[in-house]
């Protein structure tokens, strides 16, 4: 039977601690924990790691963090050789919170590739210092020095981050809001996850269950590494920290 997990990042991005109980722990020593600020591997962007206090102050260190048999089950992978847990054990969550920034302000980034590129997303992939989004684009047009400029304007101009909870409905009748060519947002229970970026969402609305930095000023100074052919259509572009190197 699959638990459900009151993924407390969905609402505050910013938590690094809370404390949790043990709902269960798996065959393979997964743990299943009421609530977490884990995020679990999804949409690209990998899940975090960290590590688990008990009562005693020993500690659990969190090697991966993923779904289970659905989006709501989220275990903890403990690193080998862990001291073990039981049902309903008290812990202290806490994640390694500068990776889990790193990933906050790359996946953010990439949201605002998608701006700066308003081509259907065959695949993306967030990590803590190069991140890719590929796009459909039928020609090869776009510089590195054009994106990363236009990259840098969304930045400086340190646009709002946020979301907002819309029904399958909405969705429905604003199908533009999905850029993914291939991977439609899950529906069916009603409430579906947009992460806006700008007044209103002006600059982007986009469905993402991911980790997002509050505001595009947050993001720092990024450009973009490399523009790669994947295909006669398939544009891959990578985004990384800094200033572009000079050529």
């Amino acid at each position: 039977m699959a638990h459900k997990t009151e993924a407390l990042f969905r609402d505050d991005a910013y938590l690094r601690t809370a404390d949790a109980a043990v709902a269960a722990v798996n065959d393979r020593g997964g743990i299943i924990l009421d609530r977490t600020i884990f995020y679990a591997t999804s949409g690209g962007q990998p899940g975090d790691t960290g590590y688990l206090e008990r009562a005693d102050g020993s500690r659990i260190a969190i090697a991966a963090t993923i779904t289970g048999e659905t989006k709501d089950e989220i275990i903890h992978v403990p690193a080998p050789q862990q001291p073990a847990l039981a049902v309903d054990d008290k812990v202290k969550l806490a994640i390694d919170w500068e990776r889990r920034h790193l990933l906050m302000r790359m996946h953010a980034a990439c949201h605002l590739l998608t701006v700066v590129c308003p081509f259907p997303i065959t695949g993306a992939a967030v990590s803590e210092d190069d991140s890719r989004v590929d796009f459909d684009i039928p020609d090869a047009s776009f510089t590195r020095e054009e994106v990363t400029a236009s990259l840098m304007d969304l930045v400086r101009a340190d646009h709002q981050i946020f979301t907002r909870l819309i029904s399958d409905e909405e969705l429905a009748a604003n199908p533009g809001l999905v850029k993914s060519k291939n991977v439609r947002p899950p529906v069916g229970t009603g409430r579906i996850r947009l992460v806006c970026i700008g007044e209103n969402g002006a600059v982007d609305s986009q469905p993402c269950g991911g980790t997002h930095v509050k505001s595009t000023g947050e993001i720092g100074e990024i450009h973009i590494g490399k523009i790669e052919k994947k295909g006669r259509e398939n544009r891959r572009f990578r985004i990384r920290f800094g200033p572009m190197p000079a050529a």
